[in-house]
């Protein structure tokens, strides 16, 4: 149909180099709405053809089977999913900016709040989707309201109390996320720029950054961190295939080049294994797997 080519709707699209672990087949649909009114189209479109939809962000905290995507993956990256606004102390930004841009335009305008976020490679949907945070915070600590569009096409702004987070998780999963608004507080550009050295500082001591990887595989238990179990189980640098577990840090799985989805599964597999033995601790997914 026309209003499909004009919408460029793309067929078996390449998802892989869309993924911050460099893995995936293709994805059936694959689209990038210009605007809202594409954006709903494509809903009516997918919920027409009972077609899946999964939203795609910076592509971290995913691993995508090698047999690809049996729906339609949207992509937030235009302008208009893009914008950043000031509103007094308060930034309101589009679901698909990323959050190194967002951290950047804050420090533009001296606010502090999301300095936490930095080198965390995602958007902001994806963050507040599954409620991103390290170092003892997360993102709905600065959330004042989310505006979404749900698979019927209706479209809401929900406050703060009115949405539900949980460690790694929110019960925003039945929406697709428009925009969100964060409050912030009045710093000195120098207070803030300090803070985000230091959460870069932290995270490369940390974490292995060398190699493609998906960030952590595992929420923590509440004992203990993920990444100190698997290290107990003598996992650190176990290999599969092409994938691997860092050795710097075991809560991460690293892609030597050329790694497949199983390889990253069956090590995935073992480290519960492994830990639920060892510990009695079933470790739960942080990442998401689309197949």
């Amino acid at each position: 149909m026309n209003w499909q080519k004009n919408l460029k709707i793309k067929n078996n699209h390449p998802l892989k180099d869309k993924t911050t672990i460099r893995i995936g087949g293709t994805a059936r649909f694959f689209c990038e709405p210009r605007d809202l009114k594409e954006l709903k189209m494509l809903i009516f479109w997918a919920k027409k053809g009972n077609i899946p939809v999964f939203v795609l962000g910076a592509g971290s905290n995913l691993l995508i089977s090698d047999r690809g995507v049996k729906g339609l993956v949207l992509r937030l990256s235009s302008a208009f999913f893009t914008s950043i606004e000031l509103k007094g102390n308060s930034v309101e930004a589009g679901s698909g900016v990323k959050l190194a841009k967002l951290i950047r335009f804050s420090l533009d305008n001296s606010l502090t709040g999301l300095e936490f976020l930095s080198g965390i490679p995602g958007t902001l949907g994806g963050g507040i989707m599954m409620n991103a945070g390290c170092w003892g915070r997360d993102i709905a600590g600065i959330i004042s309201q989310v505006k979404v569009i749900d698979l019927n096409g209706h479209i809401k702004t929900l406050k703060r109390e009115e949405i539900s987070f949980g460690y790694r998780k929110s019960n925003l999963g039945r929406y697709i996320i428009l925009k969100a608004r964060m409050r912030l507080k009045k710093s000195v550009k120098g207070f803030i720029e300090n803070n985000i050295r230091d959460y870069l500082l932290k995270r490369r001591h940390s974490q292995d950054l060398t190699f493609c990887n998906a960030g952590c595989i595992f929420k923590n238990p509440k004992l203990e961190s993920a990444g100190k179990l698997i290290e107990l189980c003598k996992l650190k640098g176990k290999r599969i295939g092409e994938a691997f577990i860092s050795p710097k840090h075991a809560n991460f799985i690293l892609n030597n080049g050329n790694a497949k989805s199983e390889d990253v599964l069956k090590l995935i597999n073992l480290m519960k294994k492994r830990v639920k033995n060892k510990f009695n601790i079933a470790l739960e997914p942080e990442i998401k797997l689309w197949r």
